[in-house]
């Protein structure tokens, strides 16, 4: 397989990414797109013509936001819907409201290092139910809509952090191991990228293709739990150029038929053989391995299931 390169790089912008591309027609949602890079997303998304959805725990925070993006980019087609990740009731619940075809799907939001043992609403570990299963199980909600769309993609934003864990298949919620910020945040991310590999597994029959992707070290909310950026400042990017590869997968006609890989400054990651300590980048095998792909898709499958099935059991 050939490792695609594409004309832009490292300091490339979102804008610029999108330069020429029309996307007058698209159905566009995005997760955490009132913020950080997926604001930028959102923006340049919008300005191409796309309608956009930004899904968000505080729609109420949000309205000023899409207020804001309506103004600056002249497209009226931009909304804001509740979504909490954390809780398959909330992404049911977006479900069950999304009517039509979806074109691109923006697994865009997240939490990083939350600093002791927290669960969700249906008692998953905080970042990997919501980096990951949430997501997830949107995913698999909208996948009607999706087929639908003859052609749709669906955008993962992992990280460099996916290099602190793979997922751990045997205690993925820390009941055994000792639980550490970092390495579940590493454990969600690397699911994240495995899930790019679910989907070119199970749809690439219904026309939908997946990437994920490393934005790179942008300053934003993200950080709240880590002191902020430990990345050296000649690696850093703007948020604006932290949108650029987001917008690459979603948008740019170079990734028509590409799937299940995963990308980073606007071009194919290299597999590495062992966690880069100068910042360099690259992926690891397990983060793109097609049999935990498969187990991973199995075990989350199952996971949603139950928590379906504890819903429909009578009242004692």
């Amino acid at each position: 397989m050939t490792r695609l390169i594409t004309p832009f790089g490292f300091r490339s912008t979102a804008a610029e990414v999108a330069s020429g591309i029309d996307l007058t027609g698209k159905r566009i949602i995005i997760t955490g797109g009132a913020a950080g890079i997926g604001l930028q997303t959102a923006s340049v998304l919008a300005n191409a013509g796309a309608e956009i959805t930004l899904a968000v725990r505080r729609p109420d925070a949000a309205q000023s936001v899409v207020e804001d993006l309506r103004q600056a980019t002249g497209n009226p087609a931009i909304e804001v819907r509740q979504l909490d990740l954390s809780d398959l009731r909330s992404v049911q619940s977006f479900v069950d409201d999304w009517a039509g075809s979806l074109h691109v799907l923006i697994n865009n939001a997240g939490i990083m290092a939350v600093p002791e043992l927290l669960r969700t609403s249906q008692g998953f570990e905080l970042q990997f139910g919501t980096n990951y299963l949430g997501h997830f199980a949107l995913a698999l909600g909208l996948h009607h809509s999706l087929a639908a769309s003859n052609g749709a993609r669906v955008v993962s934003v992992s990280s460099s952090g996916h290099f602190f864990s793979p997922v751990i298949f045997d205690d993925i919620g820390f009941d055994f191991v000792p639980y550490t910020p970092i390495g579940a945040y590493g454990q969600s991310k690397s699911a994240t990228a495995l899930f790019s590999v679910g989907i070119t597994q199970h749809w690439a029959n219904d026309g939908i293709v997946s990437n994920a992707l490393n934005p790179g070290a942008i300053a934003t909310g993200l950080q709240k739990h880590t002191g902020g950026l430990k990345t050296p400042v000649e690696r850093r990017k703007t948020p604006e150029q932290g949108a650029a590869t987001s917008v690459l997968l979603a948008a740019s006609p170079l990734l028509d038929g590409i799937s299940g890989r995963y990308f980073e400054d606007c071009n194919e990651a290299e597999e590495v053989a062992k966690r880069p300590t100068d910042f360099t980048g690259g992926y690891a095998a397990y983060a793109l391995d097609p049999g935990n792909a498969a187990r991973l898709w199995d075990v989350s499958q199952r996971l949603i299931e139950d928590h379906h099935s504890r819903k429909r059991l009578p009242a004692h």
